[in-house]
């Protein structure tokens, strides 16, 4: 099955300030012993949206103001420390589909990219404007345009930046090697056919 050519996100915003947001931030070790990534997505920022007796913390996304939000809002390093892929997996089955801020972990962000979740990139004072729309009017939506390179907002426009081979993938439903892999497999057996190195041994 083709994927998704993802040329726009729209979506309201959740702001989540501060630098080098590590992956055990976003998504707590203990969380990870799982099979699958299904239910991941209700354990994302545990530890800081929680206590020890599972009452709310004072949260962004705790905040009912920014319920049903789709686009983080953040600062540099996001995603740093451990690659463990846990963490992108959580925040987009938390119901996110994209995540804006100052810079990104490498690994993270390939992680995110081939979930098609665009991890896009914009200065310190831009993502602070639009913080400040989204806590003046939750309800504004923002449209990341990867065609166009920008954010748009409340009638401002701001600039974005986003790798350009990630970029090219997500535009042209090239994002999930494993996925393009699998959809090739008639192609893969024709060219392993092919290879004597391969073959099955005469018996």
């Amino acid at each position: 099955m083709p994927l998704q050519k993802i040329s726009q996100v729209v979506g309201r915003c959740v702001p989540i300030p501060g630098d080098d947001i590590d992956t055990d931030r976003i998504i707590p070790a203990r969380f990870m012993k799982c099979v699958t990534f299904d239910g991941l997505g209700e354990y994302m920022f545990y530890d800081v949206r929680f206590d020890e007796a599972r009452r709310p913390r004072p949260h962004p996304l705790n905040d009912p103001r920014f319920a049903g939000a789709s686009i983080l809002l953040s600062g540099n390093n996001f995603g740093c420390g451990s690659s463990r892929e846990h963490a992108p997996q959580a925040i987009r089955r938390a119901g996110f589909g994209a995540i804006v801020a100052e810079g990104f972990a490498e690994i993270f962000f390939g992680n995110s990219t081939t979930l098609g979740m665009p991890c896009v990139s914009a200065s310190r004072a831009d993502i602070a404007s639009i913080a400040t729309i989204v806590q003046a009017d939750p309800s504004k939506e923002l449209t990341i345009d990867l065609r166009q390179k920008s954010l748009a907002i409340g009638g401002m426009t701001f600039p974005l930046d986003i790798r350009e081979s990630a970029r090219a993938a997500l535009l042209a439903g090239e994002w999930d090697p494993i996925a393009q892999l699998l959809d090739g497999a008639t192609d893969v057996d024709r060219v392993a056919a092919s290879l004597p190195y391969v073959q099955a041994p005469a018996h």
